[in-house]
């Protein structure tokens, strides 16, 4: 179809082909709104391809004119007259002005009068147009120039625009077009402002444009200016929601999240104070509960933020909870679920805010003007609400405003959700790591204990470290630190399955290095069992991994033994206050297999300090483990008064702000068991040793106060050495200890372990055992260097 041009059709087209300015006229023969084609390829307009005359000169940089096929809207072809026009803007690239109209000049001089091929189409176009001689004064103005200038064409005409206005912003205008007539080279210009009267802000795009003869030489200049206020608010909003993506939702914490939100509101300029209100399971983490009708509704003032310093316009304070009456403006558009504009007048916000004296009062002291209400929503649940409002700006909130708002709180809403997931799957995964980890470490003689147990801080999940106590026989205790691969619920159920199996192989009482062997064997088989149909393959793939220190210690010997796999070593701070990191053999990480794990043992002063931790204390904060040893020695060589002191110096070494990986950190402090509480004596061969062993406990028991024990204990004591004569073989040794508990230690040569069991009944033997598993509370076995040790604890008399 053949289209009429409009007369004010005008585009503007930069270096790399996409639209800039886009005229009403344009808009009224395409059909397009300058929000969907600014920014466009110019190309997705033609519907066929340009002439070759005006390919050719648009490529020389030359003035082309010619009839043009272009895409309407609705999908019709529409053929017009164009004239395209080289420009340069200020980086000197250049640019295409396209008209509907062909403006022409002569060559001759411009010399403060019209130009002789002043086209009348050109003088009635509402694109203001005006043109200048050589010495910057006026010559001709069109009358949209005149308008917006305020002046009619025969008073500025000869004046130049200092002189028509002597006000800024026209003394920079006229800086600039002096700057044209003396280079020679096109000038575009973007300007923003309030005109008078006005409340919303204009934007104008300038082109200024120098008038050449066909020698080059500079005749004059025009002025060609478009109103691009609905680009140019456009952007803004677009800057808002580009700002809105970037900021909001960098931490997996709801509060700051919704902080991040008011912030970027804000500091934007969109409005002038924000508050966000969170149904209160939203803001502990929990699934937010549905929204029952006509039911006052509760909400935790998370996040607020003003451009006056301490959100002096709030009544509700930063983590004060809000309640929203049942039939409540608020409420009503929470449920509705969709965001409303209010002006102080409305009845429905006047009755919200005369419901309340201080925000009533707050309203009047503040001069709010402009209201928003917007549900915070995310995967079709209602999470809270959001108030935007104006005071110190002038302009109220339009229907756009509150698309942009809907658009802001819609991606903040995601990050809120997602934060609130993350909250509730940590908190789960804490209370499931610290529900495997010890309530409270054992009160013993043979040492004192601290520790401390800090979680990760990290956006990732929790970590898998643990550490343990055990009580073992002969007054002995293990200590077991360590730290599984990897972060979140599944680390921590390994790392409860690796404490129960180090439990349960302590309770065998094997020493450090077969522990550590038979703890391998048992990550290989976890790797293995979760997961070969994924792998597709029988081989363990490293994918479940730990380090582990773990240490036994005898008050009784002040022996300590020790073995690690892949753990950083133990440090030891002698009484008189020297420190060192013990050289225990490293050992392969659990999981690798085929390596052997090497224990070494330390004797160890009566209170000394062992220190036992993981990874994380000495790599916090991402420096080197050499930077990490060391300040972990300065903090444990600083004298303290407690263990809980110490381990608080030991902390105040970390970076401020919570840890990137689970530390762990545990102090002993050795005892020795007094010399009067362990009684021992070597024992022959001989089944009148029987007897004579009887004896001495009995006499033992006696002297230590214990008579009520005296029967049991001798009963127990002539079945064990009855037990080691029979089966077993020298040395014999029997061996008493006065502790929390009473224990009986019967050792030999043989490393046969006896078995308990039920004796038929015309059986003569097989009901020692029985009889003693019977009178003791506990009893077991162990392996020693030599051969095994039968053990029994007794429970002391009451009062002893």
């Amino acid at each position: 179809m053949e289209g009429r041009v409009p007369e004010d059709l005008a585009v503007v087209v930069d270096a790399d082909g996409a639209i800039m300015v886009w005229s009403d006229g344009a808009r009224r023969l395409l059909g397009y709104e300058p929000a969907e084609i600014v920014g466009r390829p110019v190309g997705d307009l033609l519907a066929a391809r340009l002439p070759e005359s005006t390919r050719r000169h648009a490529a020389e940089g030359r003035r082309w004119a010619g009839e043009v096929a272009l895409w309407h809207r609705d999908g019709n072809r529409v053929v017009v007259r164009l004239q395209g026009t080289p420009l340069l803007d200020a980086q000197g690239r250049r640019l295409w002005l396209v008209t509907g109209t062909v403006p022409a000049y002569t060559a001759a001089r411009v010399d403060r009068a019209p130009l002789p091929l002043w086209d009348l189409t050109l003088a009635r176009l509402p694109v203001p147009v005006a043109v200048y001689d050589r010495d910057a004064r006026l010559v001709a103005a069109n009358e949209s120039m005149t308008e917006v200038m305020g002046r009619s064409e025969e008073e500025m005409k000869g004046l130049t625009l200092w002189e028509i206005e002597p006000n800024p912003p026209f003394d920079a205008y006229d800086r600039l077009q002096r700057e044209v007539l003396r280079t020679g080279e096109m000038v575009f210009h973007e300007e923003h402002g309030k005109a008078p009267g006005e409340i919303r802000p204009h934007a104008w795009s300038m082109f200024m444009s120098p008038l050449k003869d066909e020698t080059g030489a500079v005749l004059g200049m025009s002025a060609t200016v478009f109103d691009t206020t609905e680009q140019y608010w456009a952007r803004r909003r677009l800057a808002v929601l580009n700002e809105a993506s970037l900021r909001i939702g960098s931490t997996l914490d709801v509060t700051r999240t919704a902080e991040e939100m008011a912030e970027v509101a804000v500091a934007g300029g969109f409005a002038d104070f924000v508050t966000v209100d969170l149904l209160e399971s939203v803001a502990l983490g929990d699934e937010p509960a549905p929204l029952p009708p006509d039911t006052p509704v509760t909400l935790r003032r998370t996040a607020q933020r003003s451009v006056l310093e301490g959100c002096p316009e709030s009544v509700v304070a930063s983590g004060a909870t809000t309640r929203y009456p049942a039939g409540a403006l608020p409420l009503r558009t929470l449920t509705a679920g969709r965001g409303a504009r209010h002006r102080p007048g409305d009845p429905e916000l006047r009755e919200w805010l005369t419901a309340s004296p201080g925000r009533a009062e707050s309203v009047s002291r503040h001069l709010i003007h402009s209201v928003m209400m917007v549900p915070l929503r995310a995967r079709g649940v209602t999470l809270g609400l959001v108030h935007f409002l104006r005071h110190r700006t002038p302009d109220p909130f339009s229907e756009d405003d509150l698309v942009l708002a809907e658009d802001i709180v819609a991606r903040a809403a995601v990050s809120v959700d997602n934060a609130r997931r993350f909250t509730r799957e940590r908190r789960t995964a804490l209370a499931l790591q610290r529900s495997l980890l010890p309530d409270r470490l054992p009160r013993l003689a043979a040492m004192d204990l601290a520790y401390r147990y800090l979680p990760t801080g990290a956006g990732a999940d929790l970590g898998g470290d643990w550490f343990d106590v055990i009580p073992l026989s002969g007054a002995r205790v293990a200590l077991v630190v360590g730290d599984v691969v990897g972060h979140g619920i599944h680390a921590s159920a390994t790392m409860g399955r690796l404490r129960t199996a180090v439990r349960t192989l302590a309770d065998v009482d094997l020493a450090p290095d077969e522990l550590l062997t038979q703890l391998d064997d048992l990550v290989i088989r976890l790797d293995r069992e979760e997961g070969p149909e994924a792998r597709g393959s029988e081989e363990a793939s490293g994918q479940v991994g730990a380090t582990c220190l773990y240490a036994v210690y005898d008050p009784v010997s002040r022996r300590c033994t020790m073995a690690r796999a892949g753990h950083p070593p133990p440090a030891l701070v002698t009484p008189d206050g020297d420190v060192r990191f013990l050289d225990v053999p490293a050992g392969p990480p659990l999981g690798l297999g085929g390596l052997p794990f090497e224990a070494v043992e330390v004797q160890l002063e009566e209170n000394s300090l062992l220190a036992l931790y993981t990874n994380g204390l000495i790599e916090a904060g991402g420096h080197d483990i050499e930077i990490g040893t060391a300040l972990l020695r300065r903090a444990l060589g600083s004298p303290a008064a407690t263990l809980e002191e110490t381990c608080d110096r030991v902390l105040s070494t970390l970076p401020a702000g919570r840890p990137t990986d689970d530390i762990v950190l545990m102090l002993a402090r050795t005892a020795v068991l007094d010399a009067g509480k362990v009684r021992t004596w070597q024992l022959p061969p001989d089944p009148a040793a029987v007897a004579r062993a009887r004896k001495m406990t009995g006499e033992q028991l006696a002297e230590w106060g214990l008579a009520e024990a005296e029967f049991a204990t001798e009963l127990i004591v002539s079945e064990l050495v009855t037990n080691a004569l029979r089966y077993g073989g020298a040395p014999i040794e029997l061996r008493l200890i006065r502790d929390a508990t009473l224990i009986c230690e019967v050792s030999d040569g043989s490393s046969t372990a006896p078995h308990l069991r039920r004796a038929r009944v015309f059986d003569e033997g097989g009901r020692g055992l029985l009889l003693v598993a019977q009178l003791a509370e506990r009893w077991g076995t162990r392996q020693t260097p030599t051969g095994k040790t039968i053990w029994t604890e007794q429970s002391l008399p009451t009062g002893v």
